[in-house]
C-alpha cells in the first residue's frame, strides 16, 4: 500500500471508531518505542518465582508448573479457534488440533526437564511444605477437559450409567472422574485439597461446562458434514490428540511421579492425599476424548498401547 493508501485506511478505520484522527495522530508524536521487555513483560513473569523452602530445586518446580500453565492457555486458544467458530473446514479443525497436539507433545518430552533437574533429597525436603496443594488444582487442565469432549466421557465409568443429558451440570460436576482423587479413599469425604480447589473454582467450572455443552471438540466434529467427518486426516488429528492427552502426557506424568515417589509398595502419597497411581494411569480412569474414533480392541486395551 502506497502511504496514502495507509493514511486513508487509518482515517476510515478511526471515523468508524468515532474517533478523532488527529488527535490519535498527535498521540504518536508522544509515545514511547515498544520493547521486547514490556512487550513481554519479562520482570513480571520473572518476579512469579516465590520458593517457600531454602532447597535450590524448587525453584525447577515453581518454573516448570509455571510453564505448563502458559502452554495450557495457549492450549485452550487454540480449542476456542474450532469451539466459537460458527463454520469450520476439515482443514482447519486438523491445523488447530495439531498445535494442539504439538503443545501437548511438547508437554509429554519436558517432564525430563523436572525428573531430571530435581534431586531427589530435595524434593522429598521442600515437597511437604506444599501439602495440600497438587497439579490436581490446575483450573486450566481441567478447563482443556471441558472443552475437548462430551461430559459422560469425563464422568467417573462407575457412574456413566446414572448420567445422561438430562442430569444437571452440578450433578455432573459431582461425578467427574477426578473427583474420587480429592477425597478421602478410606472415609470417601472430601479433601482440604477438594475442598480449597472448589471454593475458587466450582462456580466458574459449571458455567464453562455448560458454554462447552454443545461446542465441545466432540461436539463440533458432530456437526460437520458426514463426507468432512470421514476426511481421513481430520479423523488422524483427532486420533493422535486423544492419545497424546490421554495416554502419553498422563504417563509421562505418571512416570515422572514414580521416580519422586517410589514404586506400587513404597509409593508415598501425592501432596493432596491421593491414591495418585490409580488416579493417573488412564488404564484406571479410561479418560477418552473421542471414543467412537477408536476400535473395539483399542478401547480394551486403552492406556496398554
Amino acid at each position: 500500500m502506497s502511504r496514502e493508501e495507509i493514511l486513508k485506511s487509518i482515517q476510515d478505520k478511526y471515523e468508524g471508531l468515532d474517533v478523532p484522527v488527529d488527535a490519535m495522530l498527535e498521540g504518536l508524536l508522544w509515545s514511547k518505542p515498544i520493547t521486547y521487555w514490556d512487550y513481554i513483560q519479562t520482570d513480571a513473569l520473572l518476579g512469579l518465582q516465590i520458593p517457600r523452602t531454602t532447597q535450590p530445586d524448587e525453584m525447577v518446580f515453581i518454573m516448570y508448573h509455571q510453564v505448563n500453565e502458559l502452554i495450557f492457555k495457549m492450549i485452550l486458544w487454540e480449542i476456542d479457534q474450532v469451539a466459537k467458530s460458527v463454520e469450520i473446514t476439515a482443514d482447519n479443525f486438523s491445523k488447530h488440533l495439531m498445535r494442539i497436539s504439538r503443545y501437548f507433545d511438547m508437554l509429554c518430552s519436558s517432564f525430563t526437564v523436572m525428573a531430571d533437574g530435581m534431586d531427589l533429597d530435595q524434593y522429598l525436603k521442600f515437597r511437604n511444605t506444599l501439602t495440600p496443594a497438587s497439579g490436581f488444582q490446575s483450573a486450566q487442565y481441567r478447563k482443556i477437559e471441558f472443552a475437548s469432549t462430551e461430559l459422560i466421557n469425563l464422568i467417573d465409568a462407575r457412574f456413566r450409567d446414572s448420567i445422561d443429558r438430562n442430569s444437571s451440570f452440578k450433578e455432573a460436576y459431582d461425578h467427574l472422574y477426578w473427583q474420587a482423587a480429592g477425597k478421602n479413599y478410606t472415609t470417601g469425604q472430601k479433601t482440604t485439597l477438594l475442598k480449597l480447589f472448589e471454593k475458587k473454582y466450582m462456580g466458574e467450572f459449571i458455567d464453562f461446562m455448560e458454554d462447552y455443552n454443545d461446542c465441545n471438540l466432540s461436539s463440533k466434529f458432530k456437526q460437520l458434514p458426514k463426507e468432512v467427518q470421514e476426511d481421513t486426516a481430520l479423523i488422524k488429528a483427532m486420533r493422535h490428540y486423544d492419545y497424546t492427552v490421554n495416554v502419553k502426557w498422563v504417563m509421562a506424568h505418571y512416570n515422572a511421579a514414580g521416580k519422586y515417589l517410589g514404586g506400587d509398595d513404597t509409593a508415598l502419597e501425592a501432596t493432596g492425599g491421593s491414591n495418585w497411581r490409580k488416579y493417573l494411569h488412564p488404564k484406571y480412569q479410561r479418560r477418552i476424548f473421542f471414543p467412537y474414533l477408536w476400535s473395539e480392541q483399542e478401547l480394551k486395551n486403552w492406556g496398554s498401547f
